[in-house]
């Protein structure tokens, strides 16, 4: 029994790592251009971007069909929308924009999210 639940740990940990492999960069990018940070300085959207990781992994039993991907986007989305993200002043190209603009505008152009999508991830009426 201790073999095999050893055997599934070590699974769940390369399937895991497979997956941070193929979608950490991307989702680097999506906190980096939620947190207004220089691409290359960017230690707020790491911090919001382990969150969301360990978040998935803690979940990572997941229902089949459902898309890792999904949820850890998803995570990180909410997370920094409740953070205290408002109090940093960020710098560069969004930062102009309010943290839930471009919250939004992050979903909807650089995630591709339909309207609909992005409403119900942030709890908005469509």
């Amino acid at each position: 029994m201790r073999d095999r639940r050893g055997v599934q740990d070590a699974h769940r940990a390369q399937e895991f790592g497979g997956f941070v492999a193929g979608a950490a960069g991307r989702l680097l990018h999506t906190a980096t251009l939620l947190t207004a940070e220089a691409p290359d300085a960017n230690p707020r959207a790491r911090r919001l971007l382990t969150r969301a990781l360990a978040h998935t992994y803690a979940h990572w039993d997941h229902p089949p069909g459902e898309d890792p991907y999904d949820r850890a986007r998803e995570h990180l989305a909410t997370h920094f929308a409740h953070a205290v993200w408002q109090r940093y002043r960020p710098q560069g190209p969004l930062a102009a924009l309010s943290p839930r603009e471009r919250l939004v505008l992050v979903l909807r152009l650089y995630e591709g999210l339909a309207d609909e999508q992005a409403a119900a991830l942030l709890g908005l009426p469509a």
